[in-house]
């Protein structure tokens, strides 16, 4: 089956926006657009993407979706959550924010930044400044995933 995304106006417009990032809009990157920001805000792993394109008929390796993921964030359409060294969540809200980590079910969810507020960070070294926090809170205890 052939990748595909629903309408010809969303494609365009997840073409323009790929294009904008300077990307070249390929089938395959399409379809992957279309499966992470066709749903709103939200975060994803790699094999999570991977299981949703399959379901959808969108045949596309697990290495092209770690390098299509990879891409975007790069380009700035994602930004990646390490949440520790063997798992990454991809984020499609590209505003800032934090995270809540549910350590026993996976589930990653936001924090505004308005609600969290900052206090007595350390001394920079000389010719550094802050780019970017990241805050992610660490939550045991069950929570289920959404369906």
């Amino acid at each position: 089956m052939t990748p595909s995304v629903p309408n010809r106006e969303t494609t365009d417009y997840l073409e323009s926006r790929i294009r904008a990032v300077g990307l070249r809009p390929t089938r395959q990157r399409l379809a992957l657009a279309g499966l992470l920001f066709q749903a709103g805000h939200r975060h994803v792993t790699a094999e999570k993407l991977h299981g949703e394109a399959m379901k959808r008929g969108i045949r596309v390796s697990l290495a092209t979706i770690y390098n299509t993921l990879h891409q975007f964030t790069a380009a700035g359409l994602l930004r990646e959550v390490v949440v520790d060294t063997d798992r990454s969540y991809f984020d499609t809200n590209m505003e800032r924010h934090h995270h809540f980590f549910h350590e026993d079910t996976g589930l990653l969810e936001d924090i505004p930044s308005s609600e969290l507020e900052l206090k007595n960070l350390p001394p920079l070294p000389e010719g550094s400044e802050i780019s970017s926090i990241d805050v992610v809170i660490r939550l045991s205890g069950t929570r289920k995933l959404p369906l």
